[in-house]
């Protein structure tokens, strides 16, 4: 099995998550150097994972999705071709923190360099830059009843 050691800057993509035998798990949102790449490639999404208590408390109790993390540890190939390769964690530095604190059930959606959360409990979306400056409020697009329309001949 391949390892490196390496150091991940990216944006936390949901609510890290408990996982076995006292560890969490979070997917690291690591955005494309555009200037080194030829091609039109998406951000890489990798799977994270940490059994440092202290790392496990910090994921589960402050960290949110949209927090800006770097992420230290070793790269671990998996023994099956085609799975993704995982971080072990074994440092975290916070960044940066969203700037709207995202409540267990609100959504955050990226697009682009724009971030977009949704709530239930809300008409109105704000949207943010990828670097977390408020950009605007949106309405949230609400279905209209049908409109009935007679017809008199």
């Amino acid at each position: 099995m391949d390892t490196k050691h390496c150091a991940l800057d990216g944006w936390v993509d949901a609510i890290p998550a408990p996982g076995p035998r006292d560890t969490a798990t979070f997917d690291l949102i690591v955005p494309t150097d555009f200037d080194a790449v030829e091609e039109d490639i998406h951000d890489t999404v990798v799977t994270c994972t940490s059994g440092d208590p202290r790392i496990v408390h910090e994921l589960l109790n402050r960290i949110q999705p949209g927090d800006l993390l770097r992420a230290t540890g070793t790269l671990v190939q998996p023994p099956t071709p085609g799975e993704p390769a995982r971080l072990v964690v074994d440092a975290l530095e916070v960044l940066d923190t969203a700037r709207l604190p995202v409540l267990r059930d609100m959504v955050i959606d990226r697009y682009g360099d724009y971030c977009v959360i949704f709530d239930a409990d809300r008409d109105q979306v704000p949207v943010f830059t990828a670097y977390g400056r408020g950009s605007a409020w949106r309405t949230t697009p609400t279905p209209s009843p049908p409109s009935s329309t007679s017809t008199s001949a």
